[in-house]
């Protein structure tokens, strides 16, 4: 009996060490691995190898076209922010710049009125004539704007009025004054001389001449009929007399450039460096000299 427990007590122990030793075999680090075990194993990782790049790539492609496309709209959301900042900084220089003419179209006209008695009515230029070196301005008869009114900028003298509908009127700039040029009879306000009468500024009762042409080579104005014993000389500003029957007295005209001998050595010839610029004209004043009492 005794031999028989001992027996089964070392049988006991055997199957403990056994199932030790097993579990090792299961649960540890299997330095040897069969054959049969290795190739399914090499097998099984060269086919997780072959899906997993394409998977992979596909995976990093799409993830490629969503970053695109948050960049896309990105880019055209700044896009969009720019020409908008563009357009609002056009917007605003245009305004600043308005309101500086504006400034000094308000500064010119209290001048004025501290000169003389003429009102100013400001008027837009819409449209330039080059040709016929004429712009046309958004006043017309409704306005209380009549053909042969002189036209200003804060500059100087730019011309007078040549036509007028209900809103708006055409004016004859100083630069296409042409002696030689027909009388308008419909102008409006019957016949009478395309010269302008000028004077020198400071020296109204020394000097005298006669604006009736442009210097086709420099396109400077020029003032003929200067007696040999008159005063003018380069630098004297240039303003208009009111002899005429067209512009009234004190208008600002341009500077003298030059003086010279006329073709016939009898009168003189002074060269007028204008004072207005026709080029960029934005607003003018069409002056309304009011009626004597």
């Amino acid at each position: 009996m005794k031999l028989l427990g001992n027996k089964r007590l070392l049988i006991l122990m055997l199957g403990l060490i056994l199932f030790i030793a097993l579990m090792g075999l299961t649960f540890g680090n299997r330095g040897y691995q069969t054959w049969p075990e290795r190739f399914v194993k090499d097998t099984v990782s060269w086919v997780q190898g072959m899906i997993y790049k394409p998977v992979g790539y596909i995976a990093g492609l799409f993830e490629d076209i969503r970053s695109f496309r948050t960049v896309y709209e990105e880019n055209k959301v700044l896009r969009q922010t720019v020409t908008k900042y563009a357009r609002d900084t056009t917007l605003l220089n245009d305004l600043l710049e308005k309101n500086k003419r504006l400034e000094e179209d308000l500064a010119f006209t209290e001048r004025q009125k501290q000169m003389n008695k003429y009102n100013f009515r400001i008027a837009e230029v819409v449209d330039y004539k080059q040709a016929q070196k004429m712009v046309t301005i958004n006043l017309g008869e409704k306005d209380g704007v009549r053909a042969n009114m002189a036209v200003v900028s804060v500059n100087g003298l730019v011309g007078r009025i040549v036509s007028v509908s209900n809103f708006y009127a055409d004016v004859q700039l100083i630069t296409g004054i042409d002696d030689k040029a027909s009388v308008d009879a419909d102008a409006g306000a019957g016949v009478f001389s395309k010269a302008i009468a000028l004077t020198v500024k400071g020296k109204e009762t020394k000097s005298f001449g006669v604006l009736e042409t442009v210097d086709a080579d420099s396109g400077l104005l020029l003032m003929t009929k200067i007696e040999p014993g008159d005063d003018i000389q380069p630098g004297d500003t240039v303003i208009t007399s009111g002899k005429g029957l067209v512009f009234p007295a004190g208008i600002e005209v341009g500077k003298v450039v030059e003086k010279r001998q006329g073709d016939f050595g009898i009168t003189y010839v002074a060269t007028i460096q204008p004072f207005a610029s026709f080029t960029h004209l934005r607003e003018v004043f069409v002056v309304d000299v009011p009626e004597a009492k």
